[in-house]
């Protein structure tokens, strides 16, 4: 029986395990694919704490696989799909978890992968999306200034290339580990810690136009001090009302293929570089999620799960 990697019950890193599950079937509208990779984010392990995405609603079944993000070689395709046959290279968001050598994904949501596109590179593209989402729902012009925290991580990697491919001025806020990380994207790095609003007013002494958070809490909260109009305030990292209490909003995600297709092109033309500095097979994919969860990875972690990767 194909092997996933779950989460039993809500909690922590114990509940997870590597077990044994019947292949899935793909309902109408879904697509089966045989998974080649797949990304690791912090939203994967905040789902096994109990956190549900915006929108989402009703019990998980447990054991739940784990995982958002997938890139594999389409199996089979459910009623009502179309553009897509048996023996496709695609990727996209998973329905119901991506650690796993047979995912599901949305057909409306998935995406062909390049052929000049590796498909490790190719299963960090679906949460880079939400980079690509964020930086356009900002509409800054060229030569404004972003404020970007927790810059270091998958999706801080992926806002600071977008937003540098526009012209756009980034300062981005993450730990001293993380300088050169920041710095080879083309952002002014700023070290987090206590006094970090202070080092972004001396970094940015002209003000900051912008803010893409992706910490919450009180990093969103010093963040909103930093910037004057409170509408280009925008978080992925905290829930919509905390933001809207500031006089932001939430990331607004497209979730559809037209922006998978967008930021797989930025990758070919190596204007996004996905910067996936590790890598593990599926049985290692509680060391994988340790990586992310510890919050030390430098870029983005993938689980290598099928051949001709």
């Amino acid at each position: 029986m194909p092997k996933a990697y779950v989460f039993t019950r809500y909690g922590g890193p114990e509940t997870e395990a590597l077990v044994e599950l019947d292949r899935p079937r793909p309902g109408p509208g879904e697509v089966l694919v045989a998974v080649r990779a797949a990304g690791v984010n912090p939203v994967d392990f905040k789902q096994r704490t109990g956190y549900r995405r915006p929108g989402e609603s009703g019990e998980r079944t447990f054991p739940a696989v784990l995982g958002n993000e997938v890139s594999g070689v389409v199996v089979e395709t459910g009623e009502g799909v179309t553009g897509f046959a048996p023996g496709d290279e695609v990727f996209g968001t998973a329905v119901a978890g991506g650690y796993a050598e047979y995912a599901l994904l949305a057909a409306g949501i998935t995406a062909h992968r390049p052929d000049a596109l590796s498909a490790t590179d190719a299963a960090t593209l679906p949460v880079a999306a939400a980079a690509y989402d964020g930086v356009h729902q900002l509409a800054l012009p060229a030569g404004a200034t972003l404020l970007l925290t927790g810059a270091g991580g998958g999706v801080g990697v992926a806002v600071a290339q977008i937003a540098r491919a526009l012209g756009i001025r980034v300062v981005g806020v993450a730990s001293e580990g993380k300088k050169d990380l920041v710095e080879s994207l083309g952002a002014v790095h700023v070290a987090s810690g206590p006094g970090w609003a202070d080092r972004v007013r001396a970094a940015a002494p002209d003000g900051i136009d912008a803010v893409y958070d992706l910490v919450g809490g009180d990093v969103l909260r010093e963040a909103a001090e930093l910037v004057t109009d409170r509408s280009r305030l925008i978080t992925a990292g905290a829930p919509a009302e905390e933001a809207e209490r500031l006089g932001g909003a939430r990331v607004l995600r497209a979730r559809d293929a037209v922006v998978l297709r967008a930021v797989a092109d930025l990758a070919v033309a190596g204007d996004l570089d996905p910067h996936v500095t590790l890598t593990f097979p599926l049985e290692r994919a509680g060391e994988a999620l340790r990586a992310v969860e510890g919050g030390h990875a430098r870029g983005k972690v993938v689980l290598e799960i099928g051949t001709a990767i």
